[in-house]
């Protein structure tokens, strides 16, 4: 216990030193008008429904590769019966399920997908704010970064491929040709083609 506590304490001392030595956004507090409290309440809402779209797709894919037969709306009925993840809309998630046994993700499913949709302003202003203001709200902005990424039709593999590339010459596909690539980063800059 005391080894926990000594490193709790030593993040509160670290927090408390940064808090004066890093630097923050130039601005004075602003008021951010009557409807944010909404706003913050709608963000929250989104990032919910994103959590649970997530930790349910991540039980369907355990379920799937395990063999374990799962029944995630049956789960979700479950856990509105005793357990401590007693939220209000998991009767939701277990119609979703009774209409779609085979929905991918909670995001997919009408009631989630016109929530998110219709908190999606509010959710954008709340982590815009907070970014502005230098207030940490990695719940609502990773949940948003989730939303985000999943409603692409092309993620953001590309970049991570290219930057890979960089640092290991682990090569790359392009996506508006086939092939391999490298690019000779420290070099001349030139791409080639990998031929196998």
């Amino acid at each position: 216990m005391r080894k926990y506590l000594a490193a709790f304490l030593s993040g509160v001392a670290l927090a408390i030193a940064a808090s004066t030595a890093l630097a923050g956004p130039n601005g004075a507090a602003r008021h951010l008008g009557d409807g944010f409290v909404d706003d913050v309440r709608d963000a929250l809402y989104a990032s919910k429904v994103v959590a649970y779209a997530q930790g349910f797709d991540q039980i369907a894919t355990a379920s799937e590769h395990f063999g374990w037969g799962i029944d995630l709306g049956a789960m979700a009925t479950i856990w509105r019966g005793g357990c401590i993840i007693r939220a209000r809309f998991l009767h939701r998630i277990s119609e979703a399920y009774e209409r779609d046994p085979a929905l991918r993700n909670l995001l997919m499913a009408e009631y989630f997908r016109e929530a998110v949709a219709g908190a999606q302003a509010a959710w954008r202003r709340v982590v815009t704010t907070a970014v502005d203001l230098g207030v940490p709200v990695p719940a609502f902005a990773s949940s948003l970064a989730y939303y985000d990424g999943l409603r692409r039709e092309r993620s953001a593999a590309n970049l991570l491929q290219g930057l890979r590339d960089f640092f290991g010459a682990h090569t790359y596909r392009r996506t508006d040709r086939p092939g391999t690539f490298h690019t000779r980063w420290a070099q001349d800059g030139q791409e080639v083609e990998i031929k196998s």
